[in-house]
């Protein structure tokens, strides 16, 4: 399978958006069809995420958002084999932190922030093949996206996942609350906000593993190419 990676100047090139909400396995999923699909793997929250920890670094709350939107124009953004960059340096690793969660979706609702990262986003990934995973990338950066998926699950399902991961020092429960209102941003952002594509497939997986999720998303992008 299928697709070959894009080098600059072909004049073919491959988008497939991924949209859904927190915890709903979009990284480990996406990373896997990239791999069976050839494709670029891009996580646009980790640009949310990066400015978000380096905001924290410089001592900034959501409240200081003419600092933040000053200090996300600074930074210059790159993917280096599969992995996002700030300003030359590999920060994948301080990206999932109790303190970046708790901040990272009231960041990703400035306005202007989100400008800054859709273009940094755009700009990263000129003429390569790519599958992008993250919350309004088929509505909003990709709207014509040759592929649009929307996976989808329970809060409880996502929280159990989150919590088996053994990343967070929190218990279920505030992980469930903590979804809960991650999601409650996300849906009303005033720009970006988590919507389903009308022509997006949709997908549940609550009850499916994530080797029937890639199956059935490799399953229609084969379909595309017949």
């Amino acid at each position: 399978m299928v697709f070959k990676k894009g080098q600059k100047g072909d004049s073919f090139k491959m988008i497939v958006a991924l949209d859904g909400p927190a915890g709903v396995g979009k990284s480990t999923i996406a990373k896997m069809i990239a791999s069976k699909a050839s494709l670029f793997y891009v996580n646009s929250g980790n640009f949310y995420r990066g400015i978000t920890y380096q905001s924290i670094k410089k001592n900034l709350t959501p409240k200081d958002t003419g600092e933040i939107i000053k200090l996300a124009k600074q930074i210059k953004f790159s993917i280096q084999d599969d992995k996002l960059f700030i300003n030359n340096e590999d920060i994948e690793d301080k990206l999932h932190s109790d303190s970046v969660d708790a901040l990272v979706a009231q960041t990703s609702s400035i306005v202007e922030v989100r400008k800054i990262v859709n273009d940094a986003i755009r700009k990263s990934t000129l003429n390569m093949d790519i599958i992008v995973e993250g919350r309004d990338i088929s509505t909003v950066v990709f709207p014509h996206a040759d592929l649009k998926v929307y996976l989808d699950a329970s809060v409880e399902t996502r929280a159990e996942r989150r919590y088996n991961q053994g990343t967070s020092s929190l218990s279920l429960e505030e992980i469930i609350a903590s979804i809960k209102v991650r999601d409650s941003i996300d849906i009303s952002k005033p720009e970006g906000s988590l919507k389903i594509s009308d022509d997006a497939l949709y997908l549940d997986t609550s009850d499916l593993t994530i080797d029937e999720v890639c199956e059935k998303v490799i399953r229609k992008l084969i379909s595309m190419k017949e």
